[in-house]
């Protein structure tokens, strides 16, 4: 683990290693990125495309606004818990897990290029 004051994660995803950056249960990570809890107690539904996406769309999210919010555990609560007012007042959490990822990227790429909220 590098000291960094927030981490890359990059695939591929370690379940463990990614609850582990963030402080948080791998009960709460599925919880978080949308997955029930028990898909990750077997190693091949845990491995599998849908649930290797999720985490990889929340991951690369969490790592996109990591620099702003102050660090990786920042990144987390802001993305449970700050409303977006250009998706309704839906959090990112909210977003990621309605399958809306690309747009809430998108959005993420405006706001970094100076864009308005």
């Amino acid at each position: 683990m590098t000291h960094a004051r927030h981490m890359r994660f990059e695939p591929p995803l370690e379940l463990e290693a990614v609850s582990e950056r963030l402080g948080i249960s791998k009960r709460e990570l599925a919880e978080t990125a949308g997955i029930p809890a028990s898909t990750l107690h077997r190693k091949s539904r845990a491995q599998g495309p849908f649930v290797t996406a999720r985490i990889a769309e929340m991951a690369e999210i969490l790592h996109r606004i990591a620099g702003w919010a102050g660090g990786d555990r920042q990144a987390l609560a802001w993305y449970r818990a700050e409303p977006l007012p250009a998706f309704g007042g839906r959090t990112a959490e909210s977003i990621v897990k309605s399958g809306k990822a690309s747009a809430l990227r998108d959005y993420l790429d405006h706001i970094a290029l100076g864009g308005f909220a």
